[in-house]
């Protein structure tokens, strides 16, 4: 069996994903960002005796000799890959150019030079910025209202070329502000959740952005979905939402009903998006991905966003950050 290649494999949704294709009996390439204390994130949290059966690799999808060859043999790439959270993106723009554009491009050239069967890239929802319909379709206008977003955009315009100029097996997957258990603490709901473990003072910037949460599971069943199939990898985009949307304060609410504890709400200006940028609501359309895909996420709606958040809340409660260098390295 060739090898799945799977970049930003030590983040939130690339742990998850290695996890469950393991046991699903794929066969596994981590790709994890180098650094020098041989730390593999979130791929800490996963057993010793199933992250042992996956390749880990250090580097860099900016290193476009290295992803040539660490490619070779894969029937798919699946890239998560990417410089996130979009505060930073107003100081650091040109990070963002090289990691999510150039990365993403190195990519595509190793997928072609190697001829790899499948290209499945991660794109987000923020690229859509603020509805101008709701449910959001895949035709929906993408309008750049963070640097973030634009560099999202330039990269999934390049998947989209790939497949349209060299034929390369393509499909791009487009979470909508994916959460559950391992998820960065900069994130809205973990931030929300941790503080509210911690005391009863929540400092946060704007409470009235509404968002479509996907559970991580969820989330991460349409990636798998999307492996088993054999036929709509022709550019297509996918939507990854449940159609349902949630502000801020209303994740607030059901945090502090599960805690069983009052909470201090502080709105800090200091925390709000410039007035341009912010994404004011995103709420997915998912019936192209339950048909091309048959897929359909469990936690939906109010009940089960309390569950996807219960299970968030139980995860932070009982775990810490976990150093794990004792797993099979390859460099």
């Amino acid at each position: 069996m060739k090898k799945i290649l799977i970049t930003g494999s030590e983040g939130f949704i690339g742990s998850h994903l290695v996890e469950k294709l393991i046991l699903k009996g794929y066969k596994v390439k981590c790709l994890i960002l180098y650094n020098s204390f041989n730390e593999i994130g979130n791929l800490s949290y996963i057993k010793k005796s199933i992250l042992s059966k996956a390749d880990l690799i250090f580097g860099d999808i900016r290193d476009n000799n290295l992803v040539i060859n660490i490619s070779k043999n894969c029937s798919a790439i699946i890239n998560l890959a990417a410089l996130i959270g979009i505060p930073y993106s107003y100081k650091a723009a040109r990070s963002y150019v090289d990691v999510n554009i150039i990365g993403t491009q190195n990519l595509l050239e190793a997928a072609l030079k190697n001829r790899v069967n499948k290209f499945i890239h991660t794109s987000t929802s923020e690229v859509y910025g603020s509805a101008q319909f709701t449910p959001m379709t895949e035709k929906h206008p993408c309008v750049a209202q963070s640097p973030y977003s634009a560099s999202k955009i330039a990269a999934d315009s390049l998947v989209t070329s790939y497949n349209k100029s060299f034929n390369l097996n393509t499909l791009i997957l487009r979470p909508f502000n994916t959460f559950g258990p391992r998820q960065s603490g900069r994130a809205i709901i973990p931030t929300i959740i941790q503080q509210a473990i911690k005391g009863i003072k929540i400092n946060l910037g704007n409470l009235k952005p509404k968002r479509d949460f996907t559970y991580v599971e969820d989330t991460v069943a349409a990636f798998e979905l999307a492996l088993k199939s054999n036929l709509y990898f022709k550019g297509e985009t996918l939507n990854l939402g449940t159609g349902y949307s949630y502000s801020v304060l209303q994740i607030i609410k059901n945090v502090s009903k599960i805690l069983d504890k009052k909470l201090e709400i502080v709105s800090k200006k200091e925390r709000f998006r410039p007035s341009k940028s912010e994404v004011d609501n995103l709420i997915s359309s998912n019936l192209k991905a339950k048909k091309i895909l048959k897929w359909k996420p469990k936690l939906v709606g109010p009940e089960g966003l309390e569950k996807g958040i219960l299970k968030t809340i139980n995860f932070f409660k009982t775990h810490d950050k976990i150093n794990n260098t004792n797993n099979k390295f390859i460099y």
